[in-house]
Protein backbone atom coordinates (compact mmCIF):
# COMPACT_ATOMS: atom_id res chain seq x y z
CA UNK A 1 0.00 0.00 0.00
CA UNK A 2 1.71 3.21 -1.13
CA UNK A 3 0.78 6.78 0.50
CA UNK A 4 1.84 10.08 -0.90
CA UNK A 5 2.59 12.99 0.45
CA UNK A 6 3.00 16.80 -1.28
CA UNK A 7 5.23 19.00 -0.01
CA UNK A 8 3.34 22.74 -0.33
CA UNK A 9 4.61 26.05 -1.50
CA UNK A 10 3.17 29.53 -1.37
CA UNK A 11 3.21 32.10 -4.37
CA UNK A 12 4.40 35.36 -4.40
CA UNK A 13 4.11 37.33 -8.07
CA UNK A 14 7.35 35.94 -9.03
CA UNK A 15 8.65 34.46 -6.39
CA UNK A 16 7.86 31.51 -4.65
CA UNK A 17 8.57 30.60 -0.91
CA UNK A 18 8.68 26.83 0.14
CA UNK A 19 6.74 25.44 2.65
CA UNK A 20 7.08 21.54 4.08
CA UNK A 21 3.45 20.37 5.98
CA UNK A 22 2.59 19.49 8.88
CA UNK A 23 0.57 16.53 9.73
CA UNK A 24 -2.11 16.98 11.86
CA UNK A 25 -4.63 13.41 12.46
CA UNK A 26 -3.00 12.22 8.67
CA UNK A 27 -3.73 8.65 8.83
CA UNK A 28 -4.51 6.09 6.95
CA UNK A 29 -8.04 6.77 5.92
CA UNK A 30 -9.17 10.21 7.48
CA UNK A 31 -9.23 13.46 5.53
CA UNK A 32 -8.70 13.33 2.07
CA UNK A 33 -6.41 10.46 2.28
CA UNK A 34 -7.03 6.91 0.73
CA UNK A 35 -4.28 3.82 -0.59
CA UNK A 36 -2.66 3.67 -3.95
CA UNK A 37 -0.87 1.32 -6.25
CA UNK A 38 0.16 4.18 -8.97
CA UNK A 39 3.26 5.24 -9.71
CA UNK A 40 4.17 8.31 -7.47
CA UNK A 41 6.16 10.30 -10.25
CA UNK A 42 7.40 13.68 -8.32
CA UNK A 43 11.20 14.67 -10.12
CA UNK A 44 12.93 18.13 -9.00
CA UNK A 45 14.76 20.30 -11.08
CA UNK A 46 16.75 23.46 -10.61
CA UNK A 47 14.22 26.45 -10.41
CA UNK A 48 14.51 30.24 -11.71
CA UNK A 49 12.06 31.15 -9.41
CA UNK A 50 11.88 28.79 -5.76
CA UNK A 51 13.03 30.14 -2.60
CA UNK A 52 16.42 31.33 -3.24
CA UNK A 53 15.65 34.24 -0.39
CA UNK A 54 13.87 31.74 2.10
CA UNK A 55 14.33 29.37 4.18
CA UNK A 56 12.57 26.34 5.00
CA UNK A 57 9.65 26.29 7.25
CA UNK A 58 6.33 24.77 8.19
CA UNK A 59 3.22 25.74 6.30
CA UNK A 60 0.08 26.16 8.97
CA UNK A 61 -2.66 23.71 8.73
CA UNK A 62 -3.56 20.24 8.54
CA UNK A 63 -1.50 18.14 5.60
CA UNK A 64 -2.96 15.12 3.79
CA UNK A 65 -2.28 11.85 1.82
CA UNK A 66 -3.10 11.42 -1.50
CA UNK A 67 -3.05 8.88 -4.27
CA UNK A 68 -2.38 11.38 -6.44
CA UNK A 69 0.34 11.25 -9.01
CA UNK A 70 2.42 14.16 -7.74
CA UNK A 71 4.38 15.21 -11.27
CA UNK A 72 6.27 18.43 -9.89
CA UNK A 73 9.39 18.99 -12.53
CA UNK A 74 11.20 22.45 -13.03
CA UNK A 75 13.14 22.90 -16.96
CA UNK A 76 16.96 21.01 -16.71
CA UNK A 77 18.92 20.11 -19.22
CA UNK A 78 19.36 16.29 -19.95
CA UNK A 79 21.51 13.56 -19.83
CA UNK A 80 23.21 13.56 -22.73
CA UNK A 81 22.16 10.81 -25.23
CA UNK A 82 25.25 8.62 -24.14
CA UNK A 83 23.86 8.43 -20.63
CA UNK A 84 20.54 8.76 -21.22
CA UNK A 85 20.38 5.05 -22.41
CA UNK A 86 21.27 3.95 -18.78
CA UNK A 87 20.00 6.28 -16.60
CA UNK A 88 16.65 7.41 -16.04
CA UNK A 89 15.09 11.30 -15.75
CA UNK A 90 11.26 11.03 -15.72
CA UNK A 91 9.94 13.99 -17.26
CA UNK A 92 6.06 15.16 -16.25
CA UNK A 93 4.70 18.54 -15.89
CA UNK A 94 4.08 20.34 -12.95
CA UNK A 95 4.88 22.93 -10.22
CA UNK A 96 4.88 21.64 -6.88
CA UNK A 97 8.23 20.41 -6.63
CA UNK A 98 8.92 19.41 -3.06
CA UNK A 99 6.88 16.85 -2.06
CA UNK A 100 7.54 13.14 -0.34
CA UNK A 101 6.35 9.73 -0.63
CA UNK A 102 5.47 7.25 1.73
CA UNK A 103 5.41 3.36 1.34
CA UNK A 104 3.52 1.82 4.47
CA UNK A 105 2.41 -1.90 5.25
CA UNK A 106 0.38 -0.69 7.96
CA UNK A 107 -1.19 2.79 7.65
CA UNK A 108 -1.95 3.59 11.13
CA UNK A 109 -0.83 4.30 14.81
CA UNK A 110 0.44 1.71 17.15
CA UNK A 111 2.06 -0.57 14.51
CA UNK A 112 5.72 1.17 15.29
CA UNK A 113 7.32 -0.15 11.96
CA UNK A 114 10.98 0.52 11.32
CA UNK A 115 11.48 3.65 9.04
CA UNK A 116 13.97 3.27 6.05
CA UNK A 117 14.26 7.75 4.50
CA UNK A 118 15.22 7.80 1.03
CA UNK A 119 17.93 10.36 -0.05
CA UNK A 120 18.51 10.62 -3.98
CA UNK A 121 22.00 10.83 -6.06
CA UNK A 122 22.40 13.14 -9.13
CA UNK A 123 25.39 15.29 -8.19
CA UNK A 124 23.03 17.91 -6.78
CA UNK A 125 21.85 19.20 -9.85
CA UNK A 126 20.08 15.71 -11.06
CA UNK A 127 18.04 13.11 -10.17
CA UNK A 128 14.35 12.91 -8.13
CA UNK A 129 12.32 10.45 -5.84
CA UNK A 130 10.40 9.58 -9.09
CA UNK A 131 12.68 7.33 -10.35
CA UNK A 132 11.26 3.71 -10.94
CA UNK A 133 14.03 1.92 -9.68
CA UNK A 134 12.94 3.89 -6.03
CA UNK A 135 9.84 2.33 -5.88
CA UNK A 136 9.76 1.57 -1.90
CA UNK A 137 6.86 -1.22 -2.66
CA UNK A 138 9.54 -4.11 -1.66
CA UNK A 139 10.21 -2.18 1.24
CA UNK A 140 6.74 -2.36 2.46
CA UNK A 141 6.46 -5.59 1.82
CA UNK A 142 8.95 -6.68 4.16
CA UNK A 143 7.36 -4.73 6.99
CA UNK A 144 9.04 -1.42 6.79
CA UNK A 145 7.95 2.56 5.90
CA UNK A 146 9.46 3.76 2.91
CA UNK A 147 9.60 7.44 2.87
CA UNK A 148 11.04 9.36 0.08
CA UNK A 149 11.52 12.77 -0.98
CA UNK A 150 12.58 15.76 -3.13
CA UNK A 151 14.87 18.52 -2.37
CA UNK A 152 16.15 21.54 -4.49
CA UNK A 153 18.76 20.94 -6.90
CA UNK A 154 21.88 22.93 -8.62
CA UNK A 155 22.22 26.49 -8.05
CA UNK A 156 18.91 26.94 -6.68
CA UNK A 157 19.81 24.48 -3.78
CA UNK A 158 23.71 24.50 -3.54
CA UNK A 159 24.22 27.90 -4.68
CA UNK A 160 25.62 30.15 -2.91
CA UNK A 161 24.74 34.22 -2.99
CA UNK A 162 25.04 37.22 -0.42
CA UNK A 163 21.34 37.89 -0.10
CA UNK A 164 20.04 33.96 1.14
CA UNK A 165 21.05 31.83 3.14
CA UNK A 166 23.15 28.50 2.05
CA UNK A 167 23.00 24.97 1.70
CA UNK A 168 19.17 25.06 0.91
CA UNK A 169 19.00 21.65 -0.85
CA UNK A 170 20.40 20.39 2.80
CA UNK A 171 18.08 22.25 4.76
CA UNK A 172 15.04 20.36 2.42
CA UNK A 173 15.94 17.07 3.32
CA UNK A 174 16.50 18.11 7.33
CA UNK A 175 12.17 19.87 7.18
CA UNK A 176 11.90 16.26 5.26
CA UNK A 177 13.32 14.31 8.39
CA UNK A 178 11.51 16.68 10.74
CA UNK A 179 8.28 15.97 9.08
CA UNK A 180 9.15 12.20 9.36
CA UNK A 181 9.73 12.11 13.24
CA UNK A 182 6.36 14.19 13.48
CA UNK A 183 3.83 12.43 11.25
CA UNK A 184 5.75 8.98 10.46
CA UNK A 185 3.20 7.40 13.07
CA UNK A 186 0.07 8.25 11.08
CA UNK A 187 1.44 5.63 8.43
CA UNK A 188 2.41 2.87 10.61
CA UNK A 189 6.33 4.06 11.43
CA UNK A 190 7.80 4.49 14.68
CA UNK A 191 9.92 8.01 14.78
CA UNK A 192 12.52 6.06 16.75
CA UNK A 193 13.67 3.60 14.57
CA UNK A 194 14.45 5.82 11.30
CA UNK A 195 17.32 4.60 9.04
CA UNK A 196 18.19 7.16 6.39
CA UNK A 197 20.24 5.87 3.76
CA UNK A 198 21.27 7.11 0.10
CA UNK A 199 23.46 6.92 -2.87
CA UNK A 200 25.86 9.01 -4.21
CA UNK A 201 25.01 13.04 -3.93
CA UNK A 202 22.19 11.14 -1.59
CA UNK A 203 25.08 9.67 0.60
CA UNK A 204 27.19 12.59 0.75
CA UNK A 205 24.42 14.35 2.01
CA UNK A 206 23.84 12.30 5.15
CA UNK A 207 27.41 12.84 5.74
CA UNK A 208 26.34 16.17 6.32
CA UNK A 209 23.49 15.61 8.32
CA UNK A 210 25.33 12.92 10.59
CA UNK A 211 27.77 15.72 11.43
CA UNK A 212 24.79 18.15 12.19
CA UNK A 213 24.04 19.34 15.69
CA UNK A 214 20.46 20.56 14.18
CA UNK A 215 19.99 16.80 12.36
CA UNK A 216 20.81 15.21 16.17
CA UNK A 217 17.95 12.33 16.97
CA UNK A 218 16.07 12.52 13.56
CA UNK A 219 17.60 9.02 12.98
CA UNK A 220 19.05 6.19 14.81
CA UNK A 221 21.14 4.16 11.83
CA UNK A 222 22.58 5.54 8.36
CA UNK A 223 23.71 4.12 4.88
CA UNK A 224 25.78 5.64 2.56
CA UNK A 225 26.08 4.02 -0.89
CA UNK A 226 29.30 5.07 -3.22
CA UNK A 227 29.25 8.48 -1.64
CA UNK A 228 32.04 9.53 1.43
CA UNK A 229 31.24 12.56 3.81
CA UNK A 230 32.42 15.80 2.06
CA UNK A 231 32.30 19.74 2.03
CA UNK A 232 33.01 21.86 -1.10
CA UNK A 233 35.11 25.17 -0.68
CA UNK A 234 32.78 27.88 -0.93
CA UNK A 235 35.14 29.70 -3.32
CA UNK A 236 34.17 27.18 -5.85
CA UNK A 237 30.28 27.60 -5.63
CA UNK A 238 30.66 31.39 -5.82
CA UNK A 239 33.43 30.86 -9.17
CA UNK A 240 30.35 28.53 -10.74
CA UNK A 241 27.69 31.02 -9.54
CA UNK A 242 29.81 34.11 -11.23
CA UNK A 243 30.16 32.35 -14.17
CA UNK A 244 26.35 31.32 -14.44
CA UNK A 245 26.03 35.67 -13.59
CA UNK A 246 28.10 36.69 -16.16
CA UNK A 247 26.19 34.17 -18.80
CA UNK A 248 22.76 35.45 -17.84
CA UNK A 249 24.25 39.12 -17.74
CA UNK A 250 22.94 39.32 -14.26
CA UNK A 251 24.03 40.30 -10.88
CA UNK A 252 25.29 37.42 -8.72
CA UNK A 253 22.93 37.50 -6.17
CA UNK A 254 18.93 35.54 -5.55
CA UNK A 255 17.25 38.30 -6.47
CA UNK A 256 18.13 38.46 -9.73
CA UNK A 257 18.78 34.94 -10.58
CA UNK A 258 14.99 34.63 -9.15
CA UNK A 259 13.90 36.83 -11.86
CA UNK A 260 15.56 33.90 -14.79
CA UNK A 261 13.57 32.26 -17.15
CA UNK A 262 13.85 28.57 -15.70
CA UNK A 263 14.93 26.65 -19.25
CA UNK A 264 17.85 29.96 -19.38
CA UNK A 265 18.59 29.35 -15.72
CA UNK A 266 19.09 25.21 -16.79
CA UNK A 267 21.09 26.51 -19.89
CA UNK A 268 23.49 28.48 -17.94
CA UNK A 269 23.92 25.89 -14.88
CA UNK A 270 24.56 23.24 -18.00
CA UNK A 271 27.26 25.15 -19.40
CA UNK A 272 29.33 26.17 -16.56
CA UNK A 273 29.11 22.39 -15.17
CA UNK A 274 31.12 20.77 -17.69
CA UNK A 275 34.07 22.25 -16.42
CA UNK A 276 33.16 20.53 -13.02
CA UNK A 277 32.55 16.70 -13.69
CA UNK A 278 32.58 14.05 -11.52
CA UNK A 279 35.81 12.43 -12.63
CA UNK A 280 38.28 15.80 -12.10
CA UNK A 281 36.27 18.56 -10.65
CA UNK A 282 33.76 16.85 -8.80
CA UNK A 283 30.26 17.88 -8.73
CA UNK A 284 29.57 21.48 -9.97
CA UNK A 285 27.52 21.96 -6.89
CA UNK A 286 27.86 21.12 -3.09
CA UNK A 287 27.36 21.64 0.69
CA UNK A 288 29.65 24.14 2.40
CA UNK A 289 30.37 25.11 5.33
CA UNK A 290 27.52 27.39 6.87
CA UNK A 291 28.42 27.46 10.58
CA UNK A 292 24.89 26.57 11.42
CA UNK A 293 23.42 23.68 9.54
CA UNK A 294 27.36 22.19 8.03
CA UNK A 295 29.44 24.07 11.22
CA UNK A 296 32.48 22.44 9.85
CA UNK A 297 33.56 20.04 7.45
CA UNK A 298 31.77 16.65 7.63
CA UNK A 299 34.22 14.20 7.11
CA UNK A 300 36.58 16.02 9.06
CA UNK A 301 33.89 16.27 11.84
CA UNK A 302 33.33 12.61 12.02
CA UNK A 303 36.71 11.27 11.44
CA UNK A 304 37.34 13.53 14.76
CA UNK A 305 34.22 11.41 16.67
CA UNK A 306 30.75 13.12 15.80
CA UNK A 307 27.97 10.73 15.32
CA UNK A 308 30.38 7.48 16.66
CA UNK A 309 26.74 6.21 18.38
CA UNK A 310 25.13 5.75 15.14
CA UNK A 311 25.50 2.69 13.03
CA UNK A 312 26.29 2.82 9.79
CA UNK A 313 26.21 0.49 6.72
CA UNK A 314 28.65 1.34 3.87
CA UNK A 315 30.45 0.44 0.39
CA UNK A 316 30.87 0.81 -2.87
CA UNK A 317 31.08 -0.73 -6.42
CA UNK A 318 33.88 -2.53 -7.41
CA UNK A 319 33.65 -0.41 -10.66
CA UNK A 320 32.51 3.04 -9.76
CA UNK A 321 34.32 4.78 -13.00
CA UNK A 322 32.72 2.53 -15.72
CA UNK A 323 29.46 4.90 -15.42
CA UNK A 324 31.30 8.12 -16.08
CA UNK A 325 33.68 6.72 -18.61
CA UNK A 326 31.70 3.93 -20.69
CA UNK A 327 29.52 5.83 -22.25
CA UNK A 328 31.11 8.88 -23.75
CA UNK A 329 34.20 6.64 -24.96
CA UNK A 330 36.32 7.92 -22.53
CA UNK A 331 37.80 4.34 -21.68
CA UNK A 332 39.14 4.39 -25.05
CA UNK A 333 40.49 7.89 -24.78
CA UNK A 334 42.49 7.28 -21.90
CA UNK A 335 44.22 4.08 -23.21
CA UNK A 336 45.13 6.18 -26.28
CA UNK A 337 46.65 8.74 -24.03
CA UNK A 338 48.47 6.24 -22.06
CA UNK A 339 50.83 7.86 -19.37
CA UNK A 340 49.45 11.58 -20.33
CA UNK A 341 46.21 10.36 -18.68
CA UNK A 342 47.95 8.88 -15.56
CA UNK A 343 49.79 11.91 -14.97
CA UNK A 344 46.30 14.21 -15.42
CA UNK A 345 44.76 12.13 -12.63
CA UNK A 346 48.16 12.52 -10.15
CA UNK A 347 47.40 16.07 -10.98
CA UNK A 348 44.06 15.80 -9.86
CA UNK A 349 44.29 13.53 -7.06
CA UNK A 350 47.83 15.48 -5.92
CA UNK A 351 49.37 12.32 -5.63
CA UNK A 352 53.30 11.14 -6.14
CA UNK A 353 54.33 8.49 -8.48
CA UNK A 354 54.17 5.64 -5.79
CA UNK A 355 51.07 5.39 -5.90
CA UNK A 356 50.42 5.22 -9.68
CA UNK A 357 53.29 2.55 -9.61
CA UNK A 358 51.55 0.62 -6.41
CA UNK A 359 48.03 0.32 -8.57
CA UNK A 360 50.25 -1.37 -11.40
CA UNK A 361 51.35 -4.14 -9.45
CA UNK A 362 47.76 -4.50 -7.64
CA UNK A 363 46.42 -4.86 -11.00
CA UNK A 364 48.69 -6.31 -12.88
CA UNK A 365 47.70 -5.98 -17.07
CA UNK A 366 45.00 -3.68 -16.35
CA UNK A 367 44.54 -0.84 -19.05
CA UNK A 368 45.40 2.37 -18.52
CA UNK A 369 41.86 3.78 -18.20
CA UNK A 370 40.74 0.76 -15.36
CA UNK A 371 43.97 2.30 -13.70
CA UNK A 372 42.87 6.01 -13.89
CA UNK A 373 39.27 5.12 -12.58
CA UNK A 374 40.14 3.25 -9.82
CA UNK A 375 42.74 5.89 -8.25
CA UNK A 376 40.28 8.74 -8.93
CA UNK A 377 37.48 6.88 -7.52
CA UNK A 378 39.38 5.77 -4.16
CA UNK A 379 40.82 9.38 -3.63
CA UNK A 380 37.74 10.57 -4.42
CA UNK A 381 35.21 8.09 -2.21
CA UNK A 382 36.89 4.27 -1.25
CA UNK A 383 39.73 5.93 0.96
CA UNK A 384 37.24 8.29 3.07
CA UNK A 385 34.82 5.47 3.65
CA UNK A 386 37.31 3.36 4.79
CA UNK A 387 39.14 5.83 6.92
CA UNK A 388 35.49 6.43 8.26
CA UNK A 389 34.91 2.78 8.97
CA UNK A 390 38.52 2.68 10.37
CA UNK A 391 37.93 5.58 13.15
CA UNK A 392 34.68 4.14 14.46
CA UNK A 393 36.66 0.85 15.54
CA UNK A 394 35.11 0.18 19.10
CA UNK A 395 31.80 2.29 19.02
CA UNK A 396 28.85 1.60 16.96
CA UNK A 397 29.43 -0.70 14.69
CA UNK A 398 30.06 0.02 11.63
CA UNK A 399 29.06 -2.70 8.20
CA UNK A 400 31.23 -2.47 5.05
CA UNK A 401 30.07 -3.81 1.66
CA UNK A 402 31.16 -3.99 -2.21
CA UNK A 403 28.97 -4.48 -4.96
CA UNK A 404 30.79 -6.75 -7.70
CA UNK A 405 28.30 -8.18 -10.04
CA UNK A 406 28.97 -6.88 -13.32
CA UNK A 407 26.43 -5.50 -15.27
CA UNK A 408 25.15 -7.45 -18.71
CA UNK A 409 26.00 -4.46 -20.42
CA UNK A 410 29.94 -5.54 -20.56
CA UNK A 411 31.08 -2.13 -20.76
CA UNK A 412 29.50 -0.74 -17.83
CA UNK A 413 30.78 -3.75 -15.21
CA UNK A 414 30.20 -3.10 -11.50
CA UNK A 415 29.46 0.78 -12.45
CA UNK A 416 28.28 3.78 -10.20
CA UNK A 417 24.78 3.05 -9.09
CA UNK A 418 24.25 -0.12 -10.36
CA UNK A 419 23.64 -1.92 -7.10
CA UNK A 420 20.08 0.24 -6.84
CA UNK A 421 17.74 -2.03 -8.46
CA UNK A 422 19.23 -5.00 -5.94
CA UNK A 423 18.74 -2.58 -2.79
CA UNK A 424 15.23 -1.65 -3.68
CA UNK A 425 14.75 -5.07 -5.21
CA UNK A 426 13.45 -3.65 -8.41
CA UNK A 427 15.73 -5.33 -11.11
CA UNK A 428 12.52 -6.60 -12.88
CA UNK A 429 11.65 -2.50 -13.87
CA UNK A 430 12.81 -1.65 -17.30
CA UNK A 431 14.54 1.46 -15.79
CA UNK A 432 16.51 -0.81 -13.60
CA UNK A 433 17.40 -2.76 -16.80
CA UNK A 434 18.59 0.50 -18.52
CA UNK A 435 21.90 -0.18 -16.02
CA UNK A 436 21.98 -3.70 -15.37
CA UNK A 437 20.73 -5.62 -18.60
CA UNK A 438 18.47 -8.27 -19.18
CA UNK A 439 18.11 -11.32 -16.69
CA UNK A 440 19.77 -9.28 -13.75
CA UNK A 441 19.71 -11.83 -11.08
CA UNK A 442 16.65 -12.08 -9.18
CA UNK A 443 19.21 -13.90 -5.97
CA UNK A 444 21.57 -11.13 -5.70
CA UNK A 445 18.45 -8.35 -5.25
CA UNK A 446 16.76 -10.53 -2.87
CA UNK A 447 19.97 -11.03 -0.68
CA UNK A 448 21.20 -7.35 -0.54
CA UNK A 449 17.22 -5.82 -0.27
CA UNK A 450 16.97 -8.43 3.00
CA UNK A 451 20.31 -7.12 4.36
CA UNK A 452 19.46 -3.42 3.96
CA UNK A 453 16.08 -4.19 5.74
CA UNK A 454 17.38 -6.53 8.63
CA UNK A 455 19.95 -3.20 8.99
CA UNK A 456 16.96 -0.86 9.32
CA UNK A 457 15.25 -3.53 11.69
CA UNK A 458 17.65 -4.45 14.23
CA UNK A 459 21.32 -2.81 12.94
CA UNK A 460 22.59 -5.86 11.96
CA UNK A 461 22.92 -6.72 7.82
CA UNK A 462 23.86 -9.95 8.37
CA UNK A 463 27.80 -10.08 8.67
CA UNK A 464 30.48 -9.17 10.76
CA UNK A 465 31.13 -5.67 12.22
CA UNK A 466 34.27 -3.66 10.52
CA UNK A 467 37.00 -4.20 12.30
CA UNK A 468 41.33 -4.86 12.73
CA UNK A 469 40.62 -7.73 9.80
CA UNK A 470 38.58 -5.37 7.57
CA UNK A 471 35.28 -8.01 6.89
CA UNK A 472 33.72 -7.00 3.68
CA UNK A 473 30.78 -8.01 2.07
CA UNK A 474 30.97 -8.97 -1.66
CA UNK A 475 27.83 -8.61 -3.55
CA UNK A 476 28.76 -10.22 -7.04
CA UNK A 477 28.23 -13.45 -8.67
CA UNK A 478 28.54 -15.30 -5.52
CA UNK A 479 27.78 -13.86 -2.13
CA UNK A 480 30.97 -13.64 0.02
CA UNK A 481 32.90 -12.56 3.06
CA UNK A 482 36.26 -11.10 2.07
CA UNK A 483 38.74 -9.53 4.37
CA UNK A 484 40.58 -6.08 3.15
CA UNK A 485 40.01 -6.59 -0.04
CA UNK A 486 41.04 -2.85 -0.95
CA UNK A 487 43.33 -2.77 1.70
CA UNK A 488 46.39 -2.67 -0.81
CA UNK A 489 44.85 0.27 -2.21
CA UNK A 490 44.28 2.08 0.47
CA UNK A 491 47.59 1.85 2.60
CA UNK A 492 48.93 3.65 -0.75
CA UNK A 493 47.53 7.00 0.25
CA UNK A 494 48.60 7.21 3.73
CA UNK A 495 51.77 9.08 2.84
CA UNK A 496 49.37 11.29 1.09
CA UNK A 497 46.83 12.06 4.53
CA UNK A 498 50.45 13.07 6.16
CA UNK A 499 51.39 15.22 3.60
CA UNK A 500 52.00 18.90 4.74
CA UNK A 501 48.84 21.17 2.96
CA UNK A 502 51.39 23.95 2.28
CA UNK A 503 53.05 21.44 0.10
CA UNK A 504 52.12 20.94 -3.37
CA UNK A 505 52.14 16.86 -3.82
CA UNK A 506 54.94 16.41 -6.97
CA UNK A 507 53.49 15.29 -10.23
CA UNK A 508 56.48 13.14 -11.29
CA UNK A 509 56.79 11.45 -14.73
CA UNK A 510 53.97 8.42 -14.34
CA UNK A 511 55.58 4.53 -14.51
CA UNK A 512 56.06 2.85 -17.66
CA UNK A 513 52.90 2.42 -19.73
CA UNK A 514 52.14 2.45 -23.53
CA UNK A 515 53.99 6.03 -25.16
CA UNK A 516 52.27 9.17 -25.12
CA UNK A 517 50.77 10.45 -27.67
CA UNK A 518 52.08 13.78 -28.17
CA UNK A 519 49.31 14.92 -25.61
CA UNK A 520 50.64 17.49 -22.82
CA UNK A 521 48.89 16.46 -19.18
CA UNK A 522 46.94 19.74 -19.38
CA UNK A 523 45.01 18.16 -22.25
CA UNK A 524 44.56 15.01 -20.48
CA UNK A 525 42.44 16.84 -18.23
CA UNK A 526 40.66 18.88 -20.48
CA UNK A 527 39.63 15.11 -21.70
CA UNK A 528 38.37 13.96 -18.92
CA UNK A 529 36.58 17.67 -18.40
CA UNK A 530 34.65 16.72 -21.73
CA UNK A 531 32.72 13.78 -19.96
CA UNK A 532 29.61 15.51 -19.97
CA UNK A 533 26.86 13.68 -17.88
Amino acid sequence: MRWTRRWTRRWTRRRTRWSVPRTERCAAGTRRGSPSSAASPSPHRPSATAGYDRPIRRSRGTGCATPERLAPLRPNRKYSEAFARFLSDPVVAGDDCLNLNVWTPEPGRGARLPVMVWIHGGALTRGSSAVPVYDGSSFARDGVVLVSFNYRLGVEGYGLFPDAPPNPGLRDQLAALEWVRDAVAEFGGDPDRVTVFGESAGAISIGALLASPRARGLFRRAVLQSGPPESTERDKVRRLVRRMAVKLRIPATAAAFAEVDRTLLAEAQAEVGRLAGPVLGGPAFGIVVDGDLVPSDPREALLGGLARDIPLLLGWTSEEHRLWLAPTGLLERIDRLGPVALAGAMARCRCGPEVPRGYRLAHPGAPTSDLVGHLVTDHLLRVPLHRLADSRTGHAPSYVYEFAWRSNHPRLGACHALELGFVFDTVDVPDSAKLAGPDAPQELADAMHAAWVRFAVDGDPGWPAWDDSHPVRVFGADEELVHGPRDAEVGLWKAEFTRPAATPAPVSPPPPGPPARGRAPLSAVRYFRRSDV
